[in-house]
């Protein structure tokens, strides 16, 4: 049990990694990982928008 967990909270932080630069950055991805699964965190993921970039 407990490697499981162990990998969900690796892989909610690899999620949290790639929606750096996205609409809730990266701990909102982390925590919605962590609260959700990381599978749905990753869906978010793809589908929100990035963040613009400030000029």
């Amino acid at each position: 049990m407990i490697p499981v967990a162990i990998g969900c909270f690796l892989f909610s932080f690899v999620v949290a990694y790639l929606g750096r630069n996205r609409w809730m950055g990266f701990w909102g991805y982390f925590f919605a990982s962590l609260v959700l699964t990381p599978l749905v965190g990753a869906l978010l993921v793809l589908v929100s928008k990035k963040r613009e970039e400030a000029k």
